[in-house]
C-alpha cells in the first residue's frame, strides 16, 4: 500500500502553473505526526513536481497510514511512478 494518494485534475482554464495542495487525516495520527508527513509530502512535490508534474492541472497528495514510517527515497519513488503513470 503506497504511503499517499496522489490525484491530478486539469484546470484548462490556459495557466501552466502547477498547483499543489495536501491533506492528512487524523487517522493517522496526532498533530505532530501529521505536521511531519505534510513536510514530507512538500519536500517530495518541491523535488519532483517541477519536472514530472502536469502543467497545468492541481495535483492534491493525501497522506496515507503508512507513510510516515517509509523512507524517503521509496516515496520519491512511489511518487515518480505516480506521476508517470498520470503523464501517460
Amino acid at each position: 500500500m503506497p504511503g499517499f494518494v496522489l490525484l491530478v485534475r486539469p484546470r484548462e482554464d490556459g495557466d501552466a502553473t502547477i498547483r499543489v495542495g495536501y491533506t492528512v487525516t487524523k487517522k493517522i495520527g496526532n498533530a505532530v505526526v501529521r505536521n511531519r508527513m505534510k513536510r514530507r509530502l512538500r519536500a517530495l512535490a518541491r523535488e519532483l513536481l517541477p519536472a514530472q508534474g502536469v502543467a497545468g492541472a492541481d495535483h492534491v497528495l493525501i497522506g496515507r497510514m503508512g507513510g510516515i514510517e517509509r523512507d524517503y527515497d521509496s516515496l520519491r519513488a512511489e511518487l515518480g511512478k505516480a506521476l508517470r503513470k498520470v503523464t501517460r
